[in-house]
């Protein structure tokens, strides 16, 4: 936790009603301690500890704030700083944050980032509002950082056939990595719903997995022939391993170990099959994701299926993917078109 009150119920509300993962909610918690070390002036703290990654732990408000990340601080030192951050963020003004943009700038943030991390405290402000914490929002004047358009990055299909190809199906982990690649593509599921998977998701004889999805949603994607034969010789193999019954029955992805798989695990063995076939080693779990909605709306899937089957709750998510479709979009155009 945070050692700060308000921002510990703000975090608890999104993993607790919001459903949020623990990933973004990690993500949430090291924006706002960032926030917190630059109101209470520790800007040094501020611009080189709060580079928050996945490997790494978020810190703790206090932290941010009094910049003693290895000696814990005295009962008295906590509740000073407790209470001097819990008066700052009741009080916080538009300039401030203005201030605090100007800051993130000056330490080479991307515009992204940037726009993340102001996303991150008009949540909490919001929050903050309507649990009547703060009378007016600080962040209602101020407009989200114009980014760059960048388009999302995918795969030819020859790449993708060259990728699924790599792993050797002829051991138990090599056809389990064939298997987990096969449906990233096959359903353009995200890496963590992957892994989220258990057995009884996979409905053999209808072709479909059930996905869970961000905020606990659930959905169901169809899975193609070629991925869900990768599925069942993979299942078939690992029921024959001598190992098996000390494996995670409900995992359907596991480890060398039989626990259930992680997902950077997943981009570790993604990295060893890119080095293997010769691919570009920029290219993540995410980057088949990109290639299944490419795919599918260059062969002619309409936008609000691709939305479905991608599980993304506006179309506006989607809509991105029709920018890599425009030779599509032409050709209909020159087909249709009376005056083409």
């Amino acid at each position: 936790m945070t050692q700060n009150p308000l921002i510990d119920e703000f975090l608890n509300y999104l993993k607790f009603e919001r459903h949020f993962s623990p990933h973004t909610a990690k993500c949430y918690a090291a924006d706002l301690a960032q926030f917190c070390a630059f109101l209470v002036g520790a800007k040094q703290q501020a611009g080189a500890g709060q580079r928050f990654t996945e490997g790494g732990a978020a810190p703790s408000a206090h932290q941010a704030v009094s910049g003693q990340t290895q000696q814990p601080p005295t009962a008295s030192t906590a509740v000073m700083v407790e209470a001097d951050l819990g008066h700052r963020l009741r009080e916080v003004t538009p300039e401030q944050v203005k201030s605090f943009l100007a800051f993130l700038a000056s330490q080479s943030y991307s515009k992204s980032t940037i726009a993340r991390k102001l996303a991150t405290l008009r949540s909490f402000y919001k929050f903050c509002v309507r649990r009547e914490y703060v009378s007016t929002h600080p962040l209602t004047t101020i407009r989200t950082p114009k980014q760059e358009k960048s388009l999302p990055r995918f795969l030819e299909v020859e790449q993708i056939n060259t990728l699924l190809s790599t792993p050797d199906a002829s051991t138990l982990l090599g056809c389990r990595d064939r298997a987990m690649l096969e449906v990233l593509y096959s359903t353009g599921v995200r890496v963590s719903e992957l892994v989220a998977l258990n057995i009884e998701d996979v409905d053999f004889n209808a072709r479909t997995i059930r996905v869970r999805g961000k905020g606990k949603k659930q959905r169901i994607s169809p899975v193609g022939p070629t991925a869900m034969a990768a599925l069942k010789r993979y299942l078939e193999m690992r029921r024959a391993d001598a190992r098996s019954a000390s494996f995670d029955q409900q995992a359907l992805f596991v480890n060398k170990h039989g626990q259930r798989i992680s997902t950077r695990s997943v981009r570790r063995k993604l990295d060893k099959y890119l080095a293997e076939c010769g691919l570009d080693p920029a290219i993540s779990p995410h980057t088949l994701r990109h290639s299944f909605a490419t795919h599918m709306l260059s062969n002619g899937a309409d936008l609000r299926s691709v939305q479905e089957l991608l599980g993304h709750q506006s179309l506006s998510t989607t809509q991105v993917y029709t920018h890599l479709t425009t030779p599509r979009l032409k050709a209909a155009y020159d087909e249709a078109h009376p005056r083409s």
